[in-house]
């Protein structure tokens, strides 16, 4: 049986991060979402991959190859303009007949996948709090009834998680499927068609995590980081803490003074200290630098980034190839102690978190001094001078001097 991942889309809601990255190539605890997933699958014992790709395609590509890494076959099929969800499934008709089917943004648990793997023509469900903001599925004994997308008063927490196992019969109501008020073509509406002549299967998941918005990351990032177990790597000089599970990978270097207090993942090739404090659930890619007196915290810092002198990083997600000038700070909790609000692509989002820093896009550079406010989000290229305030929303290619 193959296993189709959905990895076309952008993820505008993701903004900054995704200006310079499709969103399935989003690091958490330094693999990539998409990977996250093609692992999962494996450990479900699945061996044939297609994946469906679109935006800035050549970095899926570029990372996953044949699948020869992983011990499998990844084929490509590249959706061209992204018309939807059914659109996209629809592009596969010829490299597959009995099939798994999966969001690649989401992550799924491997005896989720293996569940729905086993359970011919069914649905992944999975009951939320925030159900507007998804398909809600109507279900009755076990048996899947009808699916509403986005209700504005749902009668229902239960919804369509984004897992999907069909048969070849699929792409015949993929051809069928109009366009939807949203102008896409939506798998949703193809499940609907096929439920008036066929049954569904409504199979609940127990390990499901979406994520929509950059704060997300960090919770996703927590919950990958609490299963790790200790592994050291590199060099840890004399006169280092490392408390708990901590990951440091090959060529790292810890230098003495340093206080690393775990879950913690540090990559491969970096310089960590001397005399820092990384605290919880933070993940540190690859050639990164956090230097002399510097304090992250509950963040996430991608490849070939450095907080090198006197920094303070707090539930923040830190771009590739960005420097942080020394004396650099990122607040992350209002004096009112209230939720955090973010503007991103125009528009006020409540996180629903007393505690956010800021979202950097790649290549973000910032002066000496420079302060970065709750609930930033800051674009790609951006210059940040010397001593500047920042906050709210910054577009990419950006100087605040």
């Amino acid at each position: 049986m193959k296993c189709v991942i959905l990895a076309a889309g952008e993820g505008k809601r993701m903004h900054p991060l995704t200006f310079t990255r499709p969103k399935v190539m989003l690091q958490i605890a330094n693999k990539p979402i998409l990977e996250w997933n093609l692992l999962n699958a494996i450990k479900a014992d699945v061996k044939e991959f297609v994946f469906v790709v679109g935006y800035k395609s050549e970095m899926v590509r570029d990372y996953f190859g044949n699948g020869k890494k992983w011990n499998v076959t990844i084929e490509y099929v590249n959706q061209g303009r992204a018309l939807g969800t059914s659109h996209a499934i629809g592009m596969v008709e010829r490299f597959v007949d009995d099939c798994i089917v999966l969001c690649g943004d989401t992550i799924f648990g491997m005896q989720d996948i293996k569940n729905i793997a086993e359970k011919e023509i069914s649905i992944g469900l999975f009951e939320v709090e925030n159900a507007e903001e998804y398909g809600i599925v109507e279900t009755k004994e076990g048996k899947v009834v009808k699916i509403y997308e986005k209700m504005n008063k749902p009668f229902s927490n239960i919804i369509n998680a984004g897992i999907y196992h069909f048969n070849k019969d699929i792409f015949s109501y993929i051809r069928k499927t109009d366009k939807s008020p949203r102008g896409e073509y939506e798998i949703t509406d193809s499940i609907n068609l096929l439920l008036k002549k066929e049954e569904m299967k409504g199979i609940f998941l127990k390990e499901w995590k979406d994520v929509v918005y950059p704060w997300h990351l960090l919770d996703a990032n927590e919950e990958i980081l609490k299963k790790a177990e200790k592994k050291i790597e590199g060099i840890v000089e004399e006169n280092t803490t490392i408390k708990g599970n901590v990951i440091v990978g090959k060529d790292t270097l810890i230098r003495a003074g340093s206080y690393i207090e775990g879950p913690v993942i540090i990559g491969n090739n970096c310089k960590i200290g001397p005399n820092c404090y990384i605290r919880a659930h933070t993940a540190i890619g690859n050639n990164c630098h956090i230097g002399n007196a510097c304090e992250v915290k509950n963040s996430i810092v991608m490849d070939k980034s450095n907080v090198p002198h006197q920094n303070y990083v707090g539930d923040s997600v830190i771009g590739s190839n960005c420097n942080l000038g020394a004396g650099t700070k990122i607040a992350n909790l209002r004096l009112d102690k209230k939720n955090i609000n973010v503007i991103l692509n125009g528009k006020k989002l409540d996180t629903k978190r007393r505690k956010f820093g800021a979202a950097l896009g790649d290549n973000v550079q910032t002066g000496i001094n420079s302060t970065i406010n709750v609930g930033t989000t800051i674009g790609n290229n951006c210059f940040i001078g010397q001593a500047a305030s920042v906050k709210g929303e910054v577009t990419p290619n950006s100087k605040i001097l």
